[in-house]
């Protein structure tokens, strides 16, 4: 006991004999210590993190029994469903989908379109023929509605973009398969037709859907070259490939808006596809309209 006593007093009488001061030194000292240790281990982590690739958290998906559903009308549905996307525009109002369909459904599609593609056709302006304007748009392409598909993947997919869009999926045109080869492209242009351009339309082209059926190495994006009314002032090249770009994904979706809420053309709407500069770009879209007649 004695031994433990002489220590404990050994201690502390050094530390009196180091003065003020020098104990004052020691503390900043460790003090410092501490704080830069802490520092180099933070940053210890940060780079290792980053070496692992380690990005921000990815948002939290819709749990079905987080919430319980409302009373639904006759034409709802009793549980919830989650289809995520990105605002990519606001103008035009342009709309993100990732993972919008399977592996399987992209190719099931371009399986079935590969026997009837033919080169792709241009809606017409007053004083335009097939021969002037065969330029503009070099793809191949073939139309086919979902009752016609026997696999049932179409149905599977307008259904999905039925509730993305709420538009009803009677209002849509038949699925325009397209495939664009080394250099084809498709020049900036509308999908609504201008009735000063193309007279009296039955039904008009509310939005786009286009559902990314491969992936493409190199080119190939849908661009928006009047994004937030950029370009729009100037004497446009519509064979430049510029704006807002949106690079193809297999199994991507993307849906963009050609009308305003009262029913006139939105200019920023114009779009068009670059050319592909390597690889092949299968795509197949939807056009949605106003009205379910527009035969």
């Amino acid at each position: 006991m004695k031994s433990r006593g002489k220590t404990g007093a050994g201690i502390i009488t050094g530390w009196s004999s180091m003065g003020l001061p020098a104990v004052f030194l020691l503390c900043i000292f460790f003090f410092f210590l501490g704080f830069f240790g802490s520092s180099l281990f933070s940053q210890q982590v940060e780079n290792e993190s980053a070496s692992l690739h380690i990005t921000r958290p990815r948002p939290r998906m819709l749990n079905q029994n987080e919430y319980d559903p409302m009373p639904q009308g006759d034409s709802g549905d009793d549980y919830f469903t989650t289809i995520p996307f990105q605002i990519l525009s606001w103008k035009p109002r342009a709309l993100y989908f990732p993972g919008f369909a399977t592996e399987q459904q992209c190719n099931g599609i371009i399986k079935m379109a590969k026997v009837k593609l033919a080169p792709s056709t241009l809606a017409l302006r007053k004083g335009e023929t097939a021969e002037n304007t065969k330029d503009i748009r070099t793809s191949s392409g073939m139309f086919v509605s979902s009752y016609e598909d026997k696999t049932g993947i179409l149905d599977q997919i307008e259904k999905k973009i039925e509730r993305a869009t709420m538009i009803p999926r009677r209002h849509g045109e038949a699925f325009n398969v397209l495939r664009y080869d080394l250099g084809q492209k498709y020049n900036s242009h509308y999908d609504a037709f201008n009735p000063t351009e193309y007279g009296p339309q039955k039904s008009q082209r509310i939005a786009s859907f286009l559902l990314y059926l491969s992936d493409v190495e190199e080119g190939g994006e849908t661009m928006f070259p009047f994004e937030n009314g950029e370009n729009a002032d100037s004497n446009y090249d519509f064979r430049k490939c510029i704006g807002l770009k949106i690079k193809p994904r297999k199994g991507d979706g993307l849906l963009f808006y050609s009308l305003y809420p009262n029913g006139t053309i939105d200019p920023t709407s114009l779009h068009g596809s670059c050319p592909v500069i390597k690889g092949q770009k299968w795509v197949a879209t939807k056009w949605l309209r106003n009205e379910e007649d527009f035969d």
